[in-house]
């Protein structure tokens, strides 16, 4: 038999904390915006009270808040990571924006971002799924040879350009 705690009881994930959720975001929104007037907490409980229960009784609104909730804790987690491996590449006094070359930042950042990105794919369990078919599908297409013909003769000629350009530049 599966142990199962009171914070997993169906009648405290489907019940009591949609309740308390929106009981205490009405109750904030009332008390911050004084609508029935300042000094009224007990009018502003009682009507927070009744939306809570209203709100418990629907099915449809409960499920769209739940994974409306599931993916601001996803998104909060990401968002953490983020800022920690930032936190690491800047070390303990933090990198000063006014010296660092802004495509060091820049690189900096699309590497956080793209490390995040696979971080994530990882974490969902898509890995194996995902990679196999990208690679199958930008590698063995139909369209992938020419594709990546093309895209070899375009950036040799954008590598040109900005080699030929960038000596221009310094030769001025």
């Amino acid at each position: 038999m599966v142990d199962e705690t009171i914070l997993q009881n169906w009648v405290f994930t489907k019940f009591v904390l949609p309740f308390l959720l929106i009981f205490f975001v009405v109750f904030g929104i009332l008390e911050k915006t004084k609508l029935f007037g300042a000094d009224k907490k007990q009018l502003n409980a009682l009507i927070a009270f009744v939306v809570g229960l209203i709100f418990v009784a629907a099915v449809f609104p409960k499920l769209v808040v739940a994974n409306l909730i599931l993916f601001l804790t996803i998104g909060l987690v990401v968002m953490f990571v983020g800022l920690l491996l930032w936190g690491f590449v800047a070390g303990e006094e933090g990198l000063k924006f006014e010296k660092i070359p802004t495509g060091l930042k820049y690189f900096i950042g699309i590497a956080i971002v793209v490390a995040l990105i696979f971080a994530l794919i990882w974490a969902v369990g898509f890995s194996g799924v995902f990679f196999t078919n990208a690679f199958d599908f930008l590698f063995r297409s139909s369209w992938s040879k020419d594709f990546w013909t093309n895209f070899a003769f375009i950036a040799v000629v954008i590598i040109a350009f900005v080699l030929a350009l960038g000596k221009k530049a310094a030769g001025k």
